[in-house]
């Protein structure tokens, strides 16, 4: 292991916010590594290859999803990178068969699940893209942003996700509508790209850019009221929920019926996917804005994200190599 992104998705499993965590806990699914050794059969990757691995580590392979290459879908169940139950046989874990992420020295996964970092790459930058990047590359895709069309593309909240979105979809030809609660955001976003600004909590501003979305993705991970963003949505317009909220959604069903509009979900993506979206990061520059932390960080690098930080979009990352060489595993 060299480094391993810190994610909002590590406090919400970390803190049991899903009520579902199996301790101990060892967080982490944005690792990016050397590979030092390889078994017999392996082909996908050599000795002295960088590789990433992402949310997950381990699915059936043998369900129709799995075939269709979204393995984040798998009919079975996929195997997460922490927290997750090693059933299908291709992972290693502790003794309580539950997987451990890359909050460590080292890693072992099945080669399927390992992907190339591309040569051009910022290796300290490239592994929040494992998760960040695909989470927002995915639905983009999925609703027709890859195929050559022009389109306005929302992106709610001005996070480690949201900025994301916002490189990916303008590096894809799009125009780009920033959506967020506060207007001292818009000069950011625009420097990352947007090409547009709202403030959701100013009626004149969400006014100016009504009908004019084709496809909105939500990162907000809080309680929050969604019909706020359907006035933004032109007809058939889809509004795409990647922010992990525990708390139910009301939504006003006039506006879905009477204009088409719709609301989704989408969760991280598959193998392939992720591939595709790591080259085009590499072809066209884009990284995270990223923060060098060391292993005694952890714990202010989670209350930051918990609290009221990361207010520009900074993706921690771990200085695997550096922390163990520094031995600095006591937080401070």
């Amino acid at each position: 292991m060299l480094y391993c992104g810190v994610c909002h998705s590590d406090c919400h499993v970390g803190l049991n916010d899903l009520h579902s965590t199996k301790y101990p806990f060892v967080g982490g699914h944005e690792l990016l590594g050397k590979v030092v050794e390889v078994g017999a059969k392996v082909t996908k990757h050599k000795v002295g290859d960088h590789v990433g691995v992402g949310c997950i580590v381990d699915a059936c392979l043998d369900c129709p999803t799995c075939k269709d290459g979204d393995e984040n879908y798998c009919m079975k169940g996929l195997t997460g990178t922490y927290n997750g139950t090693r059933k299908y046989g291709r992972v290693a874990g502790n003794q309580e068969n539950n997987t451990w992420g890359g909050y460590s020295g080292s890693h072992v996964v099945n080669e399927h699940f390992a992907i190339k970092i591309p040569e051009g790459l910022p290796l300290e930058k490239a592994a929040p893209i494992l998760c960040a990047g695909i989470t927002l590359y995915d639905p983009i895709k999925h609703w027709g942003g890859c195929e050559g069309k022009k389109m306005t593309i929302g992106i709610v909240g001005l996070g480690g996700l949201g900025t994301m979105g916002v490189k990916i979809a303008r590096a894809l030809g799009h125009d780009v509508v920033a959506i967020s609660t506060s207007a001292k955001k818009e000069a950011m976003a625009k420097e990352k790209g947007a090409t547009h600004f709202v403030v959701s909590t100013d009626p004149e501003s969400v006014k100016k850019m009504e009908w004019t979305c084709d496809l909105i993705l939500n990162t907000v991970s809080a309680k929050h009221d969604v019909n706020a963003y359907l006035p933004l949505l032109n007809k058939s317009g889809t509004i795409v929920q990647l922010g992990l909220v525990t708390e139910t959604h009301t939504i006003s069903q006039l506006p879905l019926v009477f204009h088409r509009k719709a609301i989704a979900g989408s969760c991280i993506g598959g193998i392939a996917n992720t591939q595709e979206c790591l080259d085009l990061c590499a072809k066209h520059n884009i990284t995270p804005d990223c923060q060098m932390i060391e292993a005694n960080q952890i714990d202010w690098a989670w209350e930051q994200l918990t609290g009221s930080g990361n207010a520009d979009g900074i993706r921690y990352v771990i200085d695997i190599k550096k922390s163990l060489a520094n031995e600095s595993f006591v937080p401070k």
